[in-house]
């Protein structure tokens, strides 16, 4: 039993570390290309881009500001939720436990960011001619699996139990 528990939490390990060491080698790419006086502004589809943008807010750019008190009040909000996490990845079983791992990985690259750089560096651009998405990093897609994944548990597995309970009250 204990060696299967070891394995499990090693395979989480591993997930939350290969999207950090994933997350930081693009952005640590990416700013050395621009550090060396490369335009970080080029095209790979019609409908997809790299630019590099500095972001001082939250997921998507939301409430950005200055390196300020509310700055360092979101980054403190940003350890919280890592802690918990890191409690509900202890906490949970199942699929969910790698899910939470997913989010993990990608939230403890951009809080390296957000202490290192005081932004997180944004690159990825998708858009449709003039309308552009938000612009995020490899951290903000694990981030967004994860939690879409949890979502998706949570309500197939509403369903399958309320289904079991409905044939097992007939």
């Amino acid at each position: 039993m204990l060696d299967i528990k070891l394995k499990n939490y090693l395979s989480q390990l591993f997930i939350i570390i290969f999207i950090f060491a994933t997350d930081r080698a693009s952005k640590y790419y990416l700013i050395n290309l621009y550090e060396t006086g490369t335009d970080i502004d080029f095209y790979i589809f019609s409908f997809l881009n790299i630019y590099l943008a500095w972001n001082t807010g939250v997921g998507f750019g939301l409430f950005s500001t200055d390196a300020n008190v509310f700055y360092h009040l979101l980054t403190i909000l940003v350890v919280i939720i890592n802690l918990i996490l890191i409690f509900l990845m202890f906490k949970l079983v199942g699929i969910r436990r790698y899910f939470i791992a997913m989010i993990l990985g990608g939230s403890l690259g951009n809080l390296f960011d957000r202490i290192n750089y005081f932004a997180v560096p944004d690159f990825i651009d998708l858009h449709i001619g003039n309308f552009h998405w938000f612009i995020f990093n490899i951290a903000d897609i694990f981030i967004t699996i994860g939690i879409a994944c949890l979502i998706f548990v949570e309500l197939f597995s509403k369903n399958i139990n309320k289904d079991k309970n409905e044939t097992n009250i007939q």
